[in-house]
């Protein structure tokens, strides 16, 4: 039997029939599902009566220079770089807020600054607020402090600045080297640029680099997408998310600009993938999850084999147990059993600010229902197998029982050999692990006909 760390097998066939658009399961329920009847009355409660926890924090720095055709997250397109200093000035009053409300404020084991582009911010704007987080909320011993950098935007001030401050966790947007995929997705970013911002994480200490590549972009053929892994593999990284591209022009009316006809089809992205796990896997990464690989020493692999791996909106982590602030425009939180997502435009965000106000916009009360699909969930998608015993005990269920409907759904995939029914767990194949979406999916209570177009990406 393999172990569940072991790489994944390819079945082009099973690949394209269950390729369908799903949740990638960085909350559950997922945020499609939030809804604007979450007040910051209801934020305000879940903080005062939350118990000592540990915390994570995520800040969402929204601001870039450029636009790149193929993003899909919230940000802003300015040049002006003072309106660092003014957003700086509103997470210090959100910051200021959130602590009045705290009984206690629990250790930070977490931090991840996300964007947008973190350092379109000056690098003593970027001291000032890791000032103000530092002196409101406790940094735990050996708590995980991370940025995500474009190398376009990263001066030797910003990474001083980094290191002065103890980051020690850093993601490095790379997507493809080809200068071809580079100019259809509007970012020019020569390697020489990246290597240059790599190499000084590594001469400054940085105990963890990780790597951002995405597969599905205009041009990108297994063959030309081999020279960016073979590249990438020279530079060593210590972790590697290589991200399916949502292509959701619907949602995101910029892609129109990306040259449709130039997009790999479904084949041509099967090879790629199928390319980038196979030289990974044989250079001696782990494949953890979906579109993540580790070095074997990594806690991320230790975390897979000892089954701690967890979820959040930052992607696997194995920080669980923690409440999650999101601060910032946009930004995401999870405190108890209440998903809290603040304000998406920039002014509306100020003005709750200003007003002295939690700058709450929608978000969602898990039910105990929604608690237990969650566990369920979580356990497929970070550990590849769900002990039935353990939800069990956990939730008060019978669980084949209450999840009758959902193992009646997966028999048409075991039959195809992606997962085996037990009768004490459930258990992803090989074949399954780059299906794992799709699994989970028969849990997901939320999830009627047609519900997946246009607001998820395809799994494959």
């Amino acid at each position: 039997m393999t172990e569940r760390w072991d790489a994944p097998v390819f079945d082009k066939r099973l690949l394209l029939k269950y390729d369908r658009p799903g949740p990638r399961y960085t909350s559950y329920p997922t945020a499609p599902h939030f809804h604007e009847g979450i007040s910051e009355e209801d934020y305000e409660a879940e903080l005062r009566g939350r118990p000592d926890r540990p915390l994570s924090l995520y800040v969402h720095l929204p601001f870039c220079s450029s636009l790149c055709y193929f993003c899909a997250c919230n940000v802003i397109y300015t040049k002006d770089r003072s309106l660092g200093e003014a957003y700086v000035s509103l997470l210090e009053r959100e910051v200021g807020r959130i602590a009045r409300v705290l009984p206690s404020a629990g250790e930070v084991m977490q931090l991840h600054w996300g964007g947008g582009t973190p350092t379109t911010l000056p690098a003593e704007q970027l001291r000032r607020l890791f000032v103000i987080l530092k002196r409101t909320f406790p940094m735990a011993e050996g708590a995980e402090i991370g940025v995500e950098l474009d190398p376009r935007e990263v001066t030797g001030d910003h990474l001083d600045v980094l290191q002065e401050c103890g980051f020690n966790r850093i993601s490095i947007g790379i997507q493809d080297f080809d200068p071809k995929v580079q100019e259809a997705v509007h970012r020019i970013q020569p390697e020489e640029m990246t290597r240059k911002v790599f190499d000084g994480c590594r001469e400054r200490g940085v105990e963890s680099i990780n790597v951002d590549l995405i597969y599905g972009l205009p041009h990108q053929t297994a063959k030309s997408f081999e020279s960016t892994v073979d590249r990438i593999l020279d530079m060593n990284p210590d972790r590697m998310a290589v991200f399916n591209f949502a292509y959701l022009p619907r949602l995101k009316p910029h892609q129109r600009r990306l040259p449709e006809e130039a997009l790999p089809g479904p084949e041509e992205k099967l090879e790629i993938l199928q390319m980038v796990v196979e030289r990974f896997t044989r250079a001696g990464y782990l494949f953890i999850g979906m579109d993540h690989f580790a070095r074997p020493e990594d806690e991320l692999a230790r975390a897979l084999k000892d089954r701690t791996l967890y979820r959040n909106f930052q992607g696997y982590t194995t920080k669980a147990g923690c409440d999650l602030l999101g601060l910032g425009v946009t930004s995401i939180g999870q405190v108890g059993p209440l998903y809290i997502q603040n304000m998406r435009e920039l002014e509306p965000y100020r003005d709750r600010v200003e007003a002295g106000r939690l700058p709450v916009f929608r978000g969602i009360r898990c039910s105990g229902d929604d608690l237990l699909r969650r566990a369920v969930i979580t356990r497929l998608m970070c550990h590849f197998v769900v002990h039935k015993a353990e939800v069990e005990k956990a939730h008060g269920i019978r669980f084949d029982e209450t999840f009758e409907d959902a193992l009646r759904a997966l028999a048409p995939m075991v039959e195809d050999g992606l997962l085996r029914l037990e009768p004490d767990r459930i258990e992803v194949t090989a074949p399954g692990r780059l299906l794992v979406r799709n699994i989970a999916m028969a849990f997901d209570a939320y999830l009627g006909p047609g519900e997946g177009e246009p607001r998820y990406s395809r799994t494959i």
